[in-house]
């Protein structure tokens, strides 16, 4: 999997990750729009529905960058030399905390519209509030987690590139690049395409 990533053209990566859902996104919009304009009475199932497929199609698109983020971080180790090549496990231990943060929140939020129709679902305010103690703190954390990745997956590229140990100012642009991935895509992987074809070369 990590090959084909690294592999990957810019553009077929946009519009894997952007483009796609972009235009799923809109079409659905329109469908529902034009579903409730049209109706006499709207059906606020149909809301309802239309914020489930949103949910599916953020976790589809969240699971490819995440996807794109281990295969930089793994596949390019080959390409830096053992003497300054770094240890990736803190990487892997806070990959994996923002997923199942995730795959909790998309159960939740999934449970949540399932039983909006449901008159005696009335869920008591200490529910509610016990359940933000245990949101909010997994959410900042998870936050984190994403920003530590952009840092390992920037370090990674860089480092491969430059042949060198690396500080922070050495690849703050691919970092903010990263941030920014509609835009920075365009960027970040003709340059991994670029490491990847000097090691074959070199091989």
């Amino acid at each position: 999997m990590a090959e084909r990533f690294l592999n990957a053209k810019h553009w077929q990566l946009f519009i894997l990750t952007f483009g796609i859902p972009m235009v799923i996104q809109f079409a659905l919009m329109a469908i529902m729009f034009g579903n409730l304009l049209n109706a006499n009475n709207p059906d606020p199932v149909i809301i309802f529905d239309y914020f489930k497929i949103h949910q599916i199609i953020m976790v589809l698109f969240i699971g490819i960058i995440f996807a794109w983020f281990w295969s930089v971080v793994t596949g390019l180790q080959k390409t830096i030399p053992d003497k300054i090549r770094f240890s990736v496990t803190r990487f892997k231990i806070f990959f994996f905390i923002p997923l199942g943060y995730l795959i909790f929140l998309y159960i939740f939020l999934d449970s949540t519209f399932t039983n909006v129709n449901d008159t005696s679902f009335s869920p008591s305010q200490n529910s509610i509030r016990n359940l933000l103690v245990i949101i909010i703190p997994f959410h900042f954390l998870s936050m984190f987690c994403i920003f530590h990745s952009l840092y390992f997956v920037a370090k990674t590229i860089k480092t491969s590139e430059l042949q060198r140990k690396v500080t922070f100012s050495d690849f703050i642009g691919e970092f903010f690049l990263i941030w920014f991935y509609p835009i920075g895509i365009w960027f970040i992987q003709p340059k991994i395409n670029r490491i990847i074809q000097e090691k074959e070369e070199i091989n």
